[in-house]
């Protein structure tokens, strides 16, 4: 019990914190004259460096574990993903000149829209009916949730524009194509885990960004360092900005581990809402009537995936402990799930391992098949 409240405290703590530095360093001004921290390459190699640090020490100091050996086509890969990675981060980071944090942070509850589409226009994929009901009702939660816009006066009127949404758009339609790609290679490399993906990717993303950085045309570096020198606080803040979003992958792979995929989904979700509500009270940001209702809207949809998620690895579990044959029709639900959670999250069930490799009716326990996950490393 204690484990289980240290891990969704840690969850909490560093993924709302982050949530609240992420929108001082973006949207604040500093110091006497008032200037903005425009420099988003910058901030996201920072965040991609301490990602990849505390990667590195979770695999090698916690898992007690040695690197991933590396060949040229698994640099490839693992520069593929930091390539379309690091492409989508711009976009969010911009989106905050014109929407407030709360809309984004409601409009990126939608990423599994573009998740779903990569997938099935990419690789082809299948899903459940109800996860196309899940996406119409967070479509339109978020549609309404733009279209009844504060009539308040103040800066909210302001920022929330089509152009921040569409800026929105296109970076949850690359973050789409970062996960189907990331599904991929774990599907292809039974030896990758979330943490080498997590170290390895963000490591990676480090190397093409300072490449950019250091292009002898580009004077984002030395003026982002110039800011930083003349402007302390905000040193302070974007480090604090990279250590909780890696420090809080640590707190997500750890509860991956031990509670399960569904209890992590959970506490993501509230997280998600938390992150609006203290955005929207902390920061004086307007929402009316009908926005929150959007916003419930959005919120009775995800868990209403939650709870198919459950049904359905319920009965799956229940097939496994009773050693029962694998219908074809059970055998489909299985590739469902696969299909809507990404290989990696499927493995991270062990019964849906078992079930999948035709290992329901084996002496091997579930519980010993290997569990395994990707993460969003970049947090949404």
């Amino acid at each position: 019990m204690l484990d289980f409240v240290v891990c969704v405290s840690g969850i909490y703590v560093c993924f709302l914190t982050w949530s609240t530095l992420q929108e001082r360093v973006t949207t604040s001004t500093y110091g006497a004259d008032h200037q903005r921290f425009q420099f988003t390459i910058v901030l996201n190699l920072l965040q991609a460096a301490a990602a990849s640090l505390v990667g590195f020490i979770y695999i090698r100091m916690v898992q007690r574990k040695p690197m991933l050996a590396m060949t040229k086509h698994r640099w490839r890969r693992f520069f593929q993903v930091a390539m379309l990675s690091s492409a989508a981060s711009p976009f969010g980071y911009m989106s905050l000149r014109y929407i407030n944090y709360p809309t984004m942070t409601l409009a990126k509850t939608c990423k599994m829209v573009p998740v779903m589409a990569m997938n099935k226009v990419l690789y082809g994929r299948h899903y459940a009916t109800h996860k196309y009901a899940v996406v119409a009702m967070i479509t339109m939660g978020v549609s309404a949730f733009m279209l009844c816009k504060s009539s308040a006066k103040g800066i909210d009127v302001v920022e929330n524009s089509a152009y921040g949404l569409l800026l929105v758009l296109v970076n949850l339609a690359i973050d789409g194509a970062v996960n189907s790609t990331q599904d991929q290679v774990f599907a292809e490399d039974a030896e990758i885990s979330g943490q080498h993906m997590m170290c390895l990717m963000n490591l990676c993303s480090c190397v093409l960004m300072s490449v950019w950085l250091l292009n002898p045309f580009n004077p984002e570096l030395s003026n982002a360092f110039q800011f930083l020198r003349t402007h302390p606080r905000a040193m302070t803040d974007i480090g604090m900005f990279a250590v909780c979003g890696a420090m809080g992958q640590c707190f997500v792979f750890y509860t991956l581990a031990n509670f399960g995929s569904l209890t992590l989904t959970t506490v993501t979700v509230t997280r998600k809402f938390l992150s609006i509500l203290i955005s929207v009270f902390y920061n004086g940001h307007s929402m009316n009537a009908r926005q929150w209702l959007a916003t419930a809207v959005v919120f009775a949809g995800i868990s209403l995936d939650v709870y198919m998620k459950q049904a359905a690895r319920r009965v799956i579990v229940h097939a496994v402990d009773d050693k029962r044959p694998v219908s074809a029709e059970l055998r489909d639900e299985v590739d469902e799930a696969v299909a809507e959670d990404g290989p990696l999250e499927a493995r991270d069930v062990p019964e849906l391992v078992a079930l999948r490799a035709g290992a329901a009716g084996s002496e091997e326990p579930a519980a010993a098949v290997r569990r395994r996950r990707v993460v969003d490393v970049a947090a949404s």
